[in-house]
């Protein structure tokens, strides 16, 4: 079988999945990762094994290319936890034992912000990031597609760095210290995702979920529940906007309860594709508000036999499903 060729059609089905103004379709994602080892965890004395965990994963993608006829890319995956741009500016790092990695806060009150340097891409946990997809790639070679690590918006790592007990009230008796702080992180992480995309090439699995986008960027928004709509506005939707129109298309990610903000999520330009994590009656909503606005990837498709699942007239919609065997 031309694995390649059949990787380059499932390409091309995914870049006419995600245009909007093409006829409606679906994509179908099954999970069969039977086989495959517990994934280490992403602590900084773990990388050989991730690096051995990553690889392992994308040769068994490789291998049911020949099988299994779904719209998975098989990829290169250097996962994190949500720590590293924050532990880049100077977080500590919190290391459970059976889960990711997290930033602790550094800023605590709206005068620390003005001292606060933007650091290099070369910081630790972004240079090992790249040390492990350099790694990956040297193995698969230039045309593998890599995934990308754990992104937030700029504003979502802000509130990493600085203490939530105090960053929400600063939202609205220091507005000028957040839009500093969120700015410096947004220059790290432009910073950062223009090297990469210089390194490993434009297209990519999104971080979460793993759908492929041909450009852009995708990222996830989750402090955006705890806000009011005009906050959005002020502080969350410029960036966004930004970041889209700097890498030519956009997909988000959101498990906040942020129902409120669904109308201002259709100002962002070139969306590609949306995902929220929220309980079946919302997910249902949700694939009929945004039907004729953005392809959508949602954990919740239907229950029952999913050949039995439908959803709304004119929607692009990613169907995710799982399988224990290659038999089922």
């Amino acid at each position: 079988m031309d694995v390649t060729g059949t990787i380059e059609q499932r390409k091309g089905r995914w870049q006419r999945f995600l245009d909007q103004d093409a006829p409606p379709q679906h994509m179908l994602l099954v999970r069969h990762d039977a086989g495959l080892p517990s994934r280490p965890l992403p602590h900084p004395d773990n990388i050989e094994d991730r690096v051995e965990w990553a690889w392992g994963k994308y040769q068994k993608q490789i291998e049911a290319v020949g099988w299994l006829n779904d719209d998975t890319i098989p990829h290169l995956d250097p996962y994190t936890g949500t720590e590293i741009f924050a532990a880049a500016f100077g977080c500590d790092v919190h290391q459970p034992e059976e889960s990711n990695p997290f930033a602790r806060p550094l800023i605590h009150r709206a005068s620390q912000v003005a001292g606060l340097k933007v650091p290099e891409i070369t910081a630790e946990s972004l240079s090992t990031l790249f040390d492990i997809a350099d790694e990956l790639r040297r193995r698969a070679g230039p045309e593998a597609v890599m995934r990308l690590p754990d992104i937030q918006s700029p504003m979502d790592i802000a509130a990493l760095i600085w203490d939530k007990n105090t960053f929400y009230m600063a939202l609205i008796e220091s507005p000028e210290a957040v839009r500093e702080l969120a700015a410096k992180v947004r220059q790290l992480l432009t910073c950062f995702l223009d090297e990469w995309f210089a390194r490993y090439g434009k297209d990519f699995v999104a971080h979460y979920p793993d759908y492929y986008m041909p450009a852009g960027i995708t990222l996830s928004e989750d402090e955006i529940g705890a806000v009011n709509p005009d906050m959005f506005h002020d502080f969350f939707l410029p960036e966004l906007v930004e970041l889209s129109d700097r890498y030519g298309g956009f997909g988000m990610h959101c498990c906040a309860n942020a129902r409120h903000q669904w109308p201002a999520w259709k100002q962002i330009p070139n969306m590609r594709l949306l995902n929220v994590a929220q309980p079946p009656t919302e997910t249902q909503d949700a694939y009929s508000v945004f039907a004729d606005h953005t392809a959508q990837m949602h954990g919740w498709c239907g229950d029952g036999d999913p050949q039995t699942w439908r959803f709304p007239e004119a929607s692009h919609a990613v169907i995710s499903t799982g399988a224990s065997s290659r038999d089922e």
